[in-house]
């Protein structure tokens, strides 16, 4: 059976800190929970979807918040990609059943 993991490369259009205008800032969400500003991979977003399609990553969908106009532009791209068949399944914890056990 094909199992797949998730992705998500974030834009940003946000004021610099120096007050001199605006910056893209991107920013990959992995699927380890990894955190990591990429900005400096690339300054368009279309760089960064074409980095991470060498890597194997696949565009999904995209999204953009519609509450977050102007200074605070926001576009998230899902992506995904195909797990080895041999990676293991994930541990999935059952905080409750553990809870209940012990009481």
């Amino acid at each position: 059976m094909l199992k797949w993991e998730y992705a998500l490369l974030v834009r940003r259009r946000q004021p610099r800190l120096d007050d001199t205008g605006w910056e893209l800032v991107y920013t990959w969400y992995g699927p380890d929970g990894a955190v990591l500003d990429v900005s400096p991979y690339g300054d368009t977003a279309l760089a960064h979807l074409n980095r991470a399609g060498v890597l194997g990553w696949e565009l999904v969908s995209v999204s953009e918040d519609g509450n977050m106009q102007g200074s605070a532009e926001l576009h998230r791209y899902h992506m995904k990609r195909a797990l080895p068949s041999n990676t293991p399944r994930p541990r999935i914890r059952n905080r409750i059943g553990r809870r209940a056990a012990a009481g």
